[in-house]
This record gives C-alpha cells, sequence and structure tokens, in this order.
C-alpha cells in the first residue's frame, strides 16, 4: 500500500476548514486560578476545601478536566490526513461499530455515555479504522450535543477524505437526564447524520442501519 502523505492545495484549504482545536491564549485562566474556583464551588455546596478529604480535590479536578476535554487540542483533520490509494476494487462502505466514548453535556457538564457507528464509502483514497474512532474521541472529548457531535463527526471525515458519503449513528446514555431532572435511567438517545450515497441512496442507507444493528 502507498501512503499519501502529500496534499494539493484545494485539499489544504478542506483540511483548513475543519481545523477545530481550541488554542489557548493569554485570556486562558492559570491552573492555580481554575483550582481556586474548585474551591469556590466546594464552598457554594457548603463544603470546607481545606479539610483533609477534600485538601487535594482541586487539583485532581483540574488533571481530570486536562483529560476530559483534551479534544481541544486535537485536530480531526489532522488525524485524518494519512490514507492509502490502494483500494482497487473495492466500491462499498467502510463501517466501525461499537466505537465507545465518554462525553460532556455543554449544558451540565455531566456524562454522555454511548457507542457510536461510523461508516464512509471510500472515493479515491481510504484511512485506517483506527482514525475513525479517534475522530469520535476528539469530539467527544470537547463540551457538547449529541447532535452537534454526530454532525461533527460526519462533516470532518466528509469534508477531510472527500469520500462518497458517510454516516454516522450514535446512541447514548446522558446523565443529565437519568441522575438529575427528569431521572430516566434507562433512557437512550439516537441521532445520526447523513452525507452523500447514503443521503441520496435508500438501500445504501438502510444497509448501514441494519449493520449497526446487528450483535458484535
Amino acid at each position: 500500500m502507498a501512503f499519501r502523505i502529500e496534499f494539493s492545495i484545494t485539499e489544504a484549504m478542506t483540511i483548513e476548514a475543519v481545523k477545530m482545536p481550541v488554542n489557548r491564549n493569554d485570556e486562558t485562566p492559570s491552573r492555580e486560578e481554575a483550582e481556586e474556583a474548585v474551591r469556590t464551588l466546594l464552598r457554594y455546596i457548603g463544603e470546607d476545601p481545606m479539610r483533609d478529604g477534600l485538601i487535594e480535590t482541586p487539583a485532581r479536578f483540574v488533571r481530570a478536566f486536562d483529560e476530559f476535554f483534551s479534544g481541544y487540542d486535537e485536530d480531526p483533520a489532522k488525524i485524518l490526513g494519512k490514507t492509502f490509494e490502494d483500494i482497487t476494487g473495492y466500491d462499498d462502505m467502510v463501517l466501525v461499530k461499537n466505537i465507545d466514548f465518554v462525553a460532556h453535556c455543554e449544558h451540565h457538564i455531566v456524562p454522555i455515555i454511548g457507542k457510536a457507528h461510523v461508516a464512509y464509502w471510500p472515493g479515491e483514497r481510504i484511512v485506517g479504522i483506527s482514525k475513525l474512532a479517534r475522530v469520535v474521541d476528539i469530539f467527544a472529548k470537547r463540551l457538547v450535543s449529541q447532535e452537534n457531535m454526530t454532525r461533527e463527526i460526519a462533516e470532518a471525515i466528509d469534508q477531510t477524505l472527500s469520500p462518497k458519503g458517510v454516516a454516522v449513528l450514535i446512541d447514548a446514555n446522558h446523565q443529565c437526564m437519568s441522575t438529575r431532572g427528569a431521572q430516566k435511567i434507562d433512557s437512550s438517545t439516537l441521532t445520526t447524520k447523513f452525507t452523500g450515497i447514503f443521503l441520496a441512496n435508500l438501500d445504501a442507507r438502510q444497509r448501514f442501519l441494519d449493520a449497526t444493528r446487528t450483535i458484535a
């Protein structure tokens, strides 16, 4: 297989269009300021941030945020940028099912836990299948709504790879709904996004949906 490592000007512009990391700047609070904000929240709920059990909690909390939201420092276009051209004779979808993820709701900053099913129909090039899972993780490790996350995954693949089509289905439990508010523990939310052949061709779309329902 030959690696594709050079981009045309048009491809470079396309990749730039989906480059979405949020760069830290002079207005970004310091780690010390972030930890002090956690102490403020602890005092808000009536706790003493200086007691033994909580003294290190602000630092742990900020480190956890670094991990939970590391997707802001990742570029999906870069992840998808290394492709293969040796796809002679293959004209069908490539589907990666059951991609586990943990995201965080942008409204309450509580977990969204689910699975993503991602397919694309290659055009002139293919990408390593692990890269599809990594793109899911990039968007999951940001504050999200499930609707936007579904769309952003599909658009990143569509714009960077220029395939014949992309299909994304996400099935997730929102803890902002299961552990607070409505408290519907067994609720599940489904979202989909289709482009190209998956949008225009009912048979292709149905094959994708049927495949995602097949037991792994």
